[in-house]
C-alpha cells in the first residue's frame, strides 16, 4: 500500500498570483472599452430588429459564459436561450429559425462544432453575431457582425486555462445586453415581471389590494357609538384600529391604539363619550390600486401603523397595517 502524498499548502506567493490574475483580467475588460464602436452598435441593432429569439451558443468554457449571457438577456426583456453547438448538429438546430439572431462565442473562432453549423444557420436566414478573440477566424469572417473579445494574455500562469478570455467575453455580453435593455426602454417594473420571486418583484408588483384586509374583515362603527364600543370593536378586529363610517359605509374617521392612549390621559367616561368626539377625523386613506410600497411610504412619512383603503368617494374597501406588509415581504 502506497502512502498518501501530503496535502499542498498555500504560500505567500499565492497572494501575489491572485493579485496578478485580477490585474490581468481587469486589464482585459478595460481594453474592450476602445472597441465599443459602430460594430458594437450594429450588433445592438441586430438584436433589436430580431423578430424571433436570441440564441446563444458556445463550446466548453465559452458555453458556460454563453449560458449566463442568454440568462441575462432573457431577464432583461429579450427572449433568449442557450443551444449547445454539438447538440445542434444532432437535432437541436430545429430550435433555431430564420427569424432568430445567434450569438456564437469562441475565443479561437475555430470551434469545430460551431463552424460546422454556421452554413446551415445562414441558409435558414438567421443573423449571426460572432464574439471571438480572432478577427481573422472562420467564425468571424462568416458573421454578420463580429465583436472582438481578444485579450493580451490569459491569467492562467500556464497560458492555457480560459480565464481572462472568458471574463472579457462575459463583460462584452453584459455590455451588449445592457445596451439593448436601455434601447428598449426596459425599466424596473419590466425587470420585476421577470423576477416575481425576488425582493424587487415583490416591491414593484404587489398592490394594496393584494395585502389589505377586505372591508368585511375591518371593524367599523357608526359615529354615535360609544368609546367603549369602539375599544371592543378594535380589539376584535386585530388591526389596532376601527373605522368610523356613515350609513353608506363612507369613512368619517378612524380610532386607533394611539387615540385610545390619549383618551386614557383625559380620563373620559368610556360609556358616555361618543366615538365621534375622540376619533381622528378625515384619516389618511389609500386606494387599492396603489402599490404596497406606496402604503409603506405613507405610513412611515406620517408615523402611522394602520391605513384605511377607500374608494374615491370615501367608501370603505379595506385596511392594512405594518404586520400585513411584513407578511407580504414588502418591507
Amino acid at each position: 500500500m502506497t502512502s498518501a502524498s501530503p496535502a499542498a499548502t498555500a504560500t505567500p506567493q499565492a497572494l501575489e498570483l491572485a493579485r496578478e490574475v485580477l490585474r490581468i483580467e481587469a486589464e482585459a475588460v478595460t481594453a474592450l472599452i476602445g472597441r465599443i464602436d459602430g460594430t458594437f452598435l450594429a450588433a445592438v441593432n441586430l438584436v433589436l430588429a430580431c423578430r424571433g429569439r436570441l440564441i446563444v451558443s458556445g463550446m466548453g468554457k465559452s458555453g458556460h459564459i454563453g449560458r449566463k449571457i442568454a440568462a441575462t438577456f432573457a431577464s432583461t426583456g429579450t427572449p433568449a436561450y442557450f443551444v449547445h453547438p454539438a447538440e445542434a448538429s444532432h437535432g437541436d438546430l430545429g430550435m433555431i429559425t430564420g427569424d432568430d439572431v445567434v450569438i456564437a462565442l469562441s475565443n479561437s473562432g475555430e470551434s469545430e462544432e460551431l463552424v460546422r453549423i454556421v452554413p446551415i444557420l445562414k441558409r435558414q436566414g438567421a443573423k449571426l453575431i460572432a464574439m471571438t478573440g480572432n478577427p481573422a477566424s472562420s467564425l468571424a469572417r462568416q458573421a454578420d457582425v463580429h465583436l472582438d473579445a481578444a485579450v493580451a494574455q490569459e491569467a492562467c500562469p500556464l497560458g492555457l486555462a480560459p480565464t481572462a478570455s472568458t471574463t472579457a467575453a462575459l463583460a462584452l455580453g453584459d455590455a451588449l445586453a445592457v445596451a439593448v435593455l436601455d434601447a428598449r426602454g426596459f425599466g424596473p417594473e419590466d425587470f420585476a415581471r421577470s423576477h416575481p420571486g425576488g425582493t424587487l418583484g415583490r416591491r414593484l408588483l404587489t398592490h394594496v389590494r393584494d395585502v389589505m384586509r377586505p372591508a368585511e374583515a375591518v371593524p367599523a362603527i357608526g359615529p354615535a357609538a360609544t368609546l367603549a364600543e369602539a375599544v371592543l370593536a378594535a380589539s376584535r378586529g386585530g388591526l389596532g384600529m376601527t373605522a368610523v363610517v356613515d350609513e353608506q359605509r363612507r369613512v368619517l374617521g378612524i380610532f386607533t391604539d394611539g387615540d385610545l392612549r390619549r383618551t386614557f390621559e383625559k380620563r373620559l367616561d368610556f360609556n358616555g363619550v361618543a366615538i365621534a368626539d375622540v376619533m381622528t377625523r378625515s384619516p389618511r386613506t389609500i386606494g387599492p390600486e396603489k402599490l404596497a410600497v406606496e402604503a409603506v411610504e405613507m405610513m412611515e412619512r406620517h408615523h402611522i401603523n394602520q391605513l384605511i383603503v377607500a374608494a374615491p368617494d370615501g367608501q370603505l374597501l379595506g385596511a392594512l397595517n405594518m404586520h400585513d406588509l411584513f407578511r407580504a415581504k414588502v418591507i
